[in-house]
């Protein structure tokens, strides 16, 4: 009997994956507590080992953490943590080291929610189905937007960037999600609470069609950076129909002969400390 199966499923469209989430941070010190110690993630031990900006490693995605001031992300991100059942175990032996900072978190039946010590929102989650594949990694970000906006940004993906996306609900809020990788997703929900000025902050993207949406986005004028031959960038989400700016977000977009693509990251496994150390288990090795 031939067997059949919903090759649509295995369609991720133009965004092959999110990359990085840039925020700046004042403090590397601080940063290394709540990222590393707190959270568990890996300091990238080859690019940006200074004092003035680190990248912490999870799975094939990272956040990248520049000391030029302050940038809180409107909205949060999502991670797959496999040290899930002792992360708060681990969020509460940093509490004293980053005491006197917006650090907090909450813990609910599925996940955890964390506030970075400058206000940044990360909910981690353990392994499991909904996310595919995925053992450790950034499998989502959530951008709070106006209410309304979510299907003029939907349109604006599908038609800028050649990204599937559909309208649904997030937090039982309406928000159009965009995919943007195996097993990754941007989320803009609506919400009517005030949204804070756009202070900067960043993701990364990587697309397979690298002129097309460069194209369509010199159409509306909307290219703000030529990095280089393999990389620009752009901030505004416009209403297709009307012209209208519809939310703001610097995307930094490369294509897939960027030398940083596909680069293998390192992850640590965050259980192995001096009293339990145990031989060869240093490394984690994600399914992503």
């Amino acid at each position: 009997m031939t067997q059949t199966f919903d090759r649509a499923a295995d369609d991720l469209g133009n965004i092959v994956s999110l990359e990085h989430v840039n925020v700046c941070v004042p403090d590397q010190s601080l940063a290394t507590s709540f990222y590393i110690s707190a959270l568990g993630l890996t300091r990238d031990p080859y690019m940006m080992t200074g004092v003035d900006n680190m990248w912490a490693n999870i799975g094939a995605s990272q956040f990248h953490l520049p000391s030029r001031g302050t940038q809180v992300l409107r909205g949060f991100t999502g991670l797959v943590l496999p040290w899930f059942d002792t992360l708060t175990t681990r969020l509460e032996q940093a509490a004293g080291l980053l005491e006197g900072t917006q650090f907090s978190f909450e813990v609910h039946n599925a996940f955890i929610d964390v506030t970075c010590p400058w206000g940044n929102r990360i909910r981690c989650h353990p392994a499991g189905p909904e996310f595919g594949t995925m053992t450790v990694g950034m499998p989502y970000v959530v951008v709070d937007v106006s209410v309304g906006a979510a299907a003029a940004i939907a349109t604006f993906y599908e038609t800028i960037l050649a990204a599937p996306t559909t309208i649904t609900t997030f937090d039982k809020s309406v928000a159009a999600k965009v995919t943007v990788g195996a097993e990754q997703n941007l989320y803009f929900r609506e919400t009517d609470g005030p949204l804070p000025e756009f202070d900067g902050h960043h993701i990364q993207i990587y697309i397979s069609d690298f002129s097309g949406p460069h194209n369509r986005l010199l159409e509306f004028d909307l290219i703000t950076e030529e990095s280089d031959a393999h990389q620009y960038r752009f901030e505004d989400i416009l209403d297709l129909e009307t012209g209208q700016k519809v939310f703001t977000l610097e995307h930094e977009v490369r294509s897939l002969k960027h030398p940083l693509y596909a680069r293998p990251l390192i992850n640590r496994n965050p259980a192995q400390m001096i009293m339990n150390y145990i031989p060869g288990q240093d490394a984690l090795y994600p399914n992503r």
